[in-house]
């Protein structure tokens, strides 16, 4: 069946989203749905829980890897490669243009006040994207609904996504909405591969990055700020090359910049090693993640549609969207530290729900500048 956009089309649409898309990847999955799905009509319903499956259960970012996987829906390999790119590119130009003004005037002390109204902003967003793919995704189903409570508060108590919870509920969902006829004899589709790699003698400084951020994207499991802990260990600790200092400004770019959180990485080779440790970071973190997306799609998109393995999608993605919801509980429970920023938060996530068609950029522009009143002007 012919598409009904051009991969032009998608193309463009993924360049604005990753200019545009405050908000981290719970709100990036959740403008997807919304723009994709209910609005355009360019991406079935099932195409994008099996892509947010397979996202969810592969490492690397979760936004940008659904991204891949809506390229790969009609223009396979180019699509996956090009949807991919575009989403990734505005992002990386912003870090680059703030790392370059980072290391020129000594440090970003504007950059904490703006977070400041735009990290509020950002909970009450995510919390309304959070809600819409919730509803629309499990529906009245009980046994879903079980597994997203659990997975919510599983993950909301521990700080961190479990993957074998994940794909126990997808077994679990198998097995009684679709039980194999014959359990000996049935082939299990095993969707996540660990490597054990050897550590590589590296001498030069790109080499090290290109190493480090490999491993990143390809061994940490959890979307967005999951990926904070493994950095800070390699970054401030065993590599010395930022101090405590740059590392949380390193996480405020990620917090304040549209597209991928991850995308911080380029921020961060920047301070390393000027646009070449940029470039080499940023790659060596998303290659994996593409991989990882593009060789299992095929498989997703052929039996996709069997009963048993929908019934496991089904699973997971409830599984996964609880963790998601988790994961907006607990970036609350951090940013949200006194009333101005409870405040901001419940007043975007109350005019969100009222008032659709207001664009999340214009509430993170006024977010801003609310953060700037409140902690330089006044």
């Amino acid at each position: 069946m012919t598409p009904a956009y051009s991969l032009k089309d998608l193309i463009i649409y993924f360049l604005k989203l990753g200019t545009w898309g405050f908000g981290g990847p719970v709100a990036l999955v959740g403008y997807m749905h919304r723009d994709l799905v209910e609005d355009k009509k360019w991406i079935g319903e099932d195409d994008y829980k099996e892509g947010l499956a397979l996202s969810q259960l592969a490492p690397g970012p979760l936004a940008a890897q659904l991204a891949i996987y809506i390229g790969y829906v009609h223009y396979h390999l180019l699509g996956a490669t090009l949807a991919g790119f575009a989403f990734v590119l505005p992002s990386f130009l912003m870090v680059l243009g703030i790392g370059y003004a980072y290391v020129s005037f000594g440090g970003l002390p504007w950059m904490q006040a703006i977070f400041y109204g735009v990290g509020s902003a950002v909970i009450g967003i995510i919390a309304i994207g959070s809600y819409k793919l919730t509803t629309k995704s499990i529906g009245k189903d009980k046994l879903l609904w079980v597994i997203f409570i659990v997975l919510t508060i599983i993950t909301f108590v521990k700080e961190e996504e479990i993957l074998w919870l994940m794909l126990l509920a997808g077994v679990a969902v198998w097995f009684a909405k679709a039980p194999p006829k014959w359990l000996g004899s049935v082939q299990a589709i095993t969707p996540v591969f660990f490597l054990q790699l050897q550590p590589v003698v590296v001498e030069s400084r790109l080499w090290q990055i290109a190493w480090f951020f490999t491993k990143a994207g390809a061994f940490v499991f959890g979307s967005g700020l999951a990926i904070v802990p493994f950095l800070y260990g390699g970054l401030v600790k065993e590599y010395q090359w930022l101090c405590e200092q740059q590392f949380l400004d390193a996480v405020a770019v990620a917090m304040i910049t549209p597209g991928p959180i991850v995308i911080t990485v380029g921020f961060i080779g920047y301070l390393v090693a000027g646009v070449p440790g940029a470039s080499v970071a940023a790659l060596a973190t998303f290659v994996p993640c593409y991989l990882f997306t593009v060789i299992p799609a095929p498989y997703f998109k052929k039996y996709g549609k069997h009963p048993g393995i929908k019934a496991f999608v089904d699973g997971v993605t409830a599984a996964a969207i609880g963790a998601i919801a988790g994961a907006v509980l607990v970036l609350g429970k951090r940013t949200l530290s006194d009333l101005p920023t409870v405040l901001i938060a419940l007043t975007v996530a109350v005019v969100l729900f009222r008032f659709k068609k207001i664009p999340e950029p214009l509430i993170i522009i006024i977010a801003a500048a609310i953060g700037i009143l409140l902690k330089i002007v006044l």
